[in-house]
């Protein structure tokens, strides 16, 4: 299993330390999203367990319990006996929560109540289908959470894909050429691809990164969102702003010699 650190999954350290800065905040509402097997539910309990402090209230309702973690006042949905998200979280504001991690919003009901928590004082974190980070706030806006308590909620949303990892035993150094890069220029004189061996059963590839956009919810984007903005408007400020693109943190990795052109190609949504 990965170490539930930041620190270990890929993050760029700007990005470490936008999402660090945002853990740090008294209350607001902080999304990951990406599609099934993108890393998220990895990501989620990494950023919660930034959270633990003893003087914190953290509480988990998941579907199921993924991780059993020392600090954490963890809850398994039982939809059954009628422990869903909504009931759970209703239950969970009665007990004065600092922290608040909500393992998927599947519906508008969960989706209020995460709203509702993050304006009245807590910290809410929880998960998102969507190919990027600027088309949560569109998704939140299309089950029906209306704009005007998105705008002062929302303190950030971070998209992100799995990719697999170079073997470094066999990984093979190349020059880089515009005309098979699609005219992407490289920071590094060689990048790696791969080539296959013992150590890594013949693919080229040993364990996975997180390849994220970060998008922290500053005024401009706050602005976007009380016009009712798209997905394409907000992600343009945001790379106005700053934001590097799931595609552009996996070309980092590329020259890191961390991964693949190929592989970023693969996962990534805006090539």
């Amino acid at each position: 299993a990965v170490p539930l650190e930041l620190t270990n999954l890929g993050f760029d350290p700007k990005q470490i330390e936008i999402i660090r800065k945002c853990l740090a905040m008294p209350y607001g509402l902080f999304y990951i999203t990406g599609p099934t097997g993108s890393g998220k539910s990895t990501s989620l309990y990494a950023a919660v367990c930034e959270s633990i402090d003893p003087k914190k209230n953290v509480l988990t309702v998941e579907d199921p319990v993924e991780y059993k973690i020392e600090g954490l006042n963890q809850v398994a949905v039982k939809s059954d006996i009628g422990l869903t998200y909504a009931t759970t979280l209703k239950a969970f504001l009665r007990q004065d929560p600092d922290v608040i991690m909500v393992g998927e919003t599947r519906d508008l009901e969960t989706a209020s109540i995460c709203v509702r928590a993050a304006l009245t004082g807590h910290f809410v974190l929880s998960t998102l289908h969507t190919n990027d980070a600027a088309s949560a706030i569109t998704r939140l806006m299309d089950i029906g959470v209306p704009n005007y308590l998105l705008t002062p909620s929302l303190v950030l949303l971070q998209a992100q894909r799995l990719a697999r990892k170079l073997c470094p035993k066999c990984k093979e150094p190349y020059e880089p050429t515009p005309d098979r890069h699609g005219g992407i220029e490289f920071k590094s004189d060689l990048i790696y691809q791969a080539k296959g061996c013992d150590e890594c059963n013949g693919t080229g590839y040993k364990g996975r990164v997180v390849i994220a956009e970060v998008l922290p919810i500053n005024d401009s984007i706050r602005s976007l969102i009380s016009r009712n903005a798209t997905a394409g408007e907000i992600k343009d400020q945001a790379r106005k702003d700053g934001m590097a693109t799931i595609f552009e943190s996996g070309i980092r990795l590329v020259n890191e010699g961390i991964t693949s052109f190929d592989e970023v190609c693969r996962v990534s949504v805006d090539f």
